[in-house]
């Protein structure tokens, strides 16, 4: 069952020549306890996945909050969900501790197949990629294993690059054949898969050492050569990854973002967004409390952190996990609704963010304090998969 509130109460939340941006509706996803880990948006924009604590993900529209159903199979913790591959755009794939990276059709909410890496081993990232996205990349344990996504046969396995769990694994996008790995090693390495894969010396193009165990990492910038990371301990940095070249790291990220703001200190940082090619990016910093800020990142010179160009405050009452902004769904609707996105978080909501007026998201907004009427138990621990 789910259900919805609405009904706020709000009270003034300074920022000078900001637009106002106000919480249109809150799910919860359960009457329990569960959290949201991810949202992911289909392409065409008309639906939203959402995976859960429970080992479960749920289907939303991203427009109207609808509900359209519930996808079951993994047995353990879900660490990945995405609409990967454009020529079945319907079909949502998902990774999980349990071993098994598995594809589900949204029309039916059935699994259509699964592929297991192994006893013992757990599945913290995928990517589909190669020339014909059928080239299916995992990050179970310390290795980079690859399928065939269309026999789901394994084609090779990556021992040697890192020695610890390895955290993520992309293509870089308009690179398909180019590979990035981020480990808890604080290793991220760069492999080509156009030929054969054999090794890893034979693959491995080069290998950027952030230092410390890596968290998440994302592209940027033109032609999406610059390449983010966040670290379990808060830290981010910015590379060019073709020279595996570092450009600006702030090891205080967090204080130089708690710095620049009035509210709570600045707990953790969720990810970091970008402005399509363009070189503009924004580093999404929380409080446990629930408040989001969106801290634009100088990544010239020596770099830094200002002041929030955006604040969503009062939609959750807990760590905010996940943010799906209205640029991340090609549909149109949603802007013409004058919606921001949706964030969800560990209080096991799922907000949808609106601006009391129909406005570019390019300038800066801050929200009144909103409080919901149905208010649950705030958890302060952190839960932190991978």
């Amino acid at each position: 069952m789910e259900a919805t509130g609405m009904d706020v109460e709000e009270a003034d939340l300074t920022t000078s020549s900001s637009k106002r941006f106000g919480l249109k509706n809150s799910i919860e996803t359960n009457f329990g306890d569960d959290y949201v880990f991810e949202i992911v948006p289909k392409d065409d924009g008309t639906m939203m996945a959402v995976s859960l604590s429970t080992n479960t993900m749920k289907l939303y529209s991203p427009s109207t909050g609808q509900y359209f159903g519930e996808l079951k199979g993994h047995s353990s913790t879900i660490n990945q969900i995405a609409f990967s591959n454009p020529v079945s755009p319907h079909v949502l794939h998902s990774c999980s501790s349990d071993g098994t990276i598995r594809a589900w059709d949204t029309r039916t909410l059935q699994q259509v197949s699964s592929i297991c890496s192994g006893p013992s081993l757990e599945i913290f990232s995928f990517s589909l990629g190669g020339t014909d996205y059928n080239l299916l990349a995992a990050g179970s344990n310390s290795q980079i294993f690859f399928w065939d996504w269309r026999s789901k046969k394994q084609i090779a396995c990556l021992e040697e690059s890192h020695m610890e769990d390895v955290t993520q694994v992309h293509f870089v996008p308009h690179h398909q054949n180019k590979l990035v790995s981020a480990s808890v090693d604080g290793l991220m390495c760069i492999y080509d898969t156009s030929g054969s894969i054999n090794d890893d010396d034979d693959n491995l193009e080069s290998v950027m050492n952030v230092g410390t165990s890596i968290g998440k990492v994302g592209f940027f910038g033109q032609a999406n050569q610059k390449l983010w990371c966040l670290t379990h301990i808060e830290t981010l940095s910015v590379w060019e990854w073709k020279d595996a070249k570092l450009e600006v790291n702030f090891e205080d990220a967090r204080s130089l973002a708690s710095d620049s703001w009035a509210l709570d200190h600045v707990d953790y940082f969720v990810e970091c967004h970008s402005s399509g090619e363009g070189d503009h990016l924004w580093v999404i910093g929380g409080t446990n409390a629930g408040t989001l800020g969106y801290f634009p990142v100088n990544c010239t010179g020596r770099g830094g952190i200002g002041p929030p160009e955006a604040i969503l405050h009062g939609g959750h009452t807990g760590i905010v996990r996940t943010v799906l902004p209205e640029s991340g769904i090609r549909s149109g609707q949603n802007h013409r609704r004058g919606i921001f996105g949706w964030t969800g978080g560990e209080d096991g909501r799922l907000c949808c963010w609106m601006s009391d007026a129909l406005s570019s998201i390019n300038g800066s907004w801050s929200t009144g304090k909103l409080v919901m009427k149905t208010q649950r138990t705030c958890k302060r621990s952190r839960h932190q998969p991978y």
